[in-house]
């Protein structure tokens, strides 16, 4: 299953680039069960092995990441809140996950929207969750800015740095590759001589 949505969504990178981080990210960060996260890292691969530009990635993760949040965020202050509670099961949204969340951002403030970056549920619902409890829309969005800055920062350069060393990697292998062949059979060829000869003595 996990093997299938990674092929899927390296897809959808493959096809859509830049839009399908963008899109994926803005539909995960109001609650959609969407994998922007690993949108984000796939198209940061992508670009370690220059497909893309890895600012631009950065660039668009970051303001779907804001954008996505702030739209949490207005159906939680709105009242939307209550159409979530009684048909989010079938998007995945339950209940019990947006307690958890609740207490999450109760518990600690406004730097937990800092925090529920890098959560998977408490990305999803952080937003709404800061709307249904009052959080001002002001102090939401500079903790917003901040977590999706590091989220998106942390991620890219990690995936970035990883798409480059294998890059380099396959490279190198593919260059080797008939020499390491010849060493095989050179060695090959060498074991059997020294058994053969070993066996005869």
């Amino acid at each position: 299953m996990h093997a299938d949505i990674g092929h899927l969504v390296h897809q959808y990178v493959h096809d859509y680039g830049y839009l399908a981080v963008f899109v994926g990210i803005f539909l995960e960060d109001f609650g959609l069960p969407v994998p922007g996260e690993t949108l984000l890292v796939s198209a940061a691969a992508f670009a370690g092995q220059d497909a893309l530009n890895i600012w631009m990635i950065a660039g668009f993760a970051w303001v779907a990441a804001v954008l996505g949040d702030n739209l949490g965020f207005l159906i939680g202050h709105s009242g939307g809140r209550g159409l979530l509670v009684r048909h989010g099961r079938r998007i995945g949204m339950t209940p019990e996950r947006l307690v958890k969340v609740d207490r999450f951002v109760e518990r600690y403030g406004a730097p937990a929207i800092v925090l529920a970056r890098f959560v998977v549920i408490a990305r999803q619902l952080n937003g709404i969750a800061a709307g249904s409890l009052g959080m001002h829309w002001l102090r939401f969005l500079v903790f917003n800015c901040i977590g999706a800055a590091l989220w998106v920062g942390c991620w890219s350069t990690l995936a970035y740095w990883f798409g480059k060393k294998i890059f380099a990697l396959t490279e190198a292998f593919r260059h080797a590759t008939p020499l390491a062949i010849a060493l095989a059979v050179v060695a090959a060829i060498v074991i059997g001589a020294y058994v053969w000869w070993h066996a005869r003595r």
